[in-house]
């Protein structure tokens, strides 16, 4: 009997991906034995976000990093950074801004609701440019020159959300905010895989880049990358851990923090409700490290397999028609199920029905609207995807 069944909590299917609401995946076993070594011995936690930083800045192409408590947590020390550098005393004045750079550029179609995290900081987000491709209105995004027009003696960043689909290039918007001394932190919560952008954003200029921890790279779900500058990754740093010490007294490693470029240390900071613990950082870097080092060819057959499973058990299945959106190793495929407009119908209806059932089957609602139920295979388990695929099936013959 597992924990959860002795907490009598029901356990889940999860067709949905790695996403916070569905408890993200299934850690790989020595990622769950290295972070239960790190339960048995204590360290000094800015030394381990010093080597946190090497094995980051070796992988990204970074100058330093630290695990964070997720990509949302990234976004709030990274802003949190650029407004207050290595002054200490601006630190303890965050979230209140007034009298500091307390505004945030962002392109209107970047916008999301996890910029909430950017806003806590006690900035204001300055929108920019009108997403006529999405709103099927024209062709045209922001441009590089509307960001540039943006930028002001009180702009503290430039938030860029990364997509495969986001416009305008990130090169441009560097290139443009680096021209005002005014760095740009890069939103790639869920731009893994292709591994490569772990380098990517930084090697475009970014200054700050916040990666996920718990989705492909199947580090704890709580958990995440802050990598970039060192000053800013630093002063970062500073504004999440426990700085209840003297002055005198704090030694820390100088692959991290610069000592002699500070004045005293800062209060507990606005990062402070952020603090990561020993076992997710030492879960976030053997994670890393496997997803570096794992052949994309390898992931993806694993996850083509997920996929088949669904795909059999749903075979003889009618009012439905199958796709595999399968775009190459470096790209996590999915199955679409779209229905048959003639069946009557509604998609969403049976998303809630495979949550409603026993156990509980949890879908990607992304394209419920067009008919479509989507199975992700990124946390399903050997065997679930037929228990889904079934279920669907039989959702399906129910409905005459």
């Amino acid at each position: 009997m597992n924990i959860f069944e002795q907490l009598g909590i029901p356990t889940i299917i999860n067709a949905k991906g790695t996403s916070t609401r569905v408890s993200g995946g299934v850690l790989p076993a020595d990622v769950a034995e290295a972070m239960r070594q790190a339960t048995q011995a204590c360290v000094d936690m800015p030394t381990l976000q010093g080597r946190a930083s090497e094995i980051i800045a070796e992988v990204t192409g970074a100058e330093a990093g630290i695990v964070t408590s997720g990509a949302a947590a990234g976004l709030l020390l990274g802003t949190a950074a650029c407004i207050a550098g290595l002054d200490p005393s601006l630190m303890n004045r965050l979230p209140d801004t007034s009298g500091l750079k307390d505004e945030v550029v962002v392109v209107r179609s970047q916008r999301n609701f996890y910029d909430h995290a950017v806003r806590q900081a006690g900035v204001r987000l300055v929108e920019v440019g009108l997403a006529d491709r999405y709103a099927g209105a024209g062709v045209r995004d922001a441009e590089a020159w509307e960001v540039a027009d943006a930028i002001s003696e009180r702009t503290a960043c430039v938030l860029y959300v990364a997509t495969p689909q986001s416009e305008p290039p990130l090169a441009e918007v560097v290139a443009v905010a680096h021209a005002r001394d005014v760095p740009v932190l890069v939103d790639a919560a869920g731009q893994l895989p292709p591994v490569s952008n772990l380098r990517r954003f930084i090697a475009d200029g970014a200054d700050l880049v916040a990666f996920s921890g718990g989705k492909a790279i199947l580090g704890p779900q709580a958990s995440g990358i802050l990598a970039g500058r060192r000053d800013l990754v630093q002063s970062a740093a500073l504004q999440m851990l426990d700085q209840d010490m003297l002055f005198r007294q704090w030694n820390p490693p100088a692959n991290l923090f610069d000592k002699h470029r500070l004045k005293g240390l800062p209060q507990h900071g606005i990062g402070r409700p952020c603090k990561v613990g020993k076992e997710q950082v030492i879960g976030l870097l053997v994670a890393l490290r496997r997803f570096v080092a794992e052949d994309p060819a390898v992931r993806h057959a694993a996850w083509l397999a997920r996929l088949a499973e669904v795909q059999e058990a749903l075979r003889s299945a009618n009012k439905v028609e199958l796709t595999l959106v399968d775009r190459g190793p470096e790209v996590v495929p999915v199955l679409d199920a779209k229905l048959d407009p003639s069946a009557g119908l509604d998609a969403l209806d049976l998303v809630i029905a495979m949550q409603n059932g026993a156990p509980s089957i949890h879908i990607d609602p992304t394209s419920v609207r067009a008919g479509v139920i989507r199975f992700n295979p990124m946390a399903l388990q050997p065997g679930e995807g037929r228990i889904a695929g079934a279920r669907l099936a039989e959702l399906l013959a129910r409905s005459g």
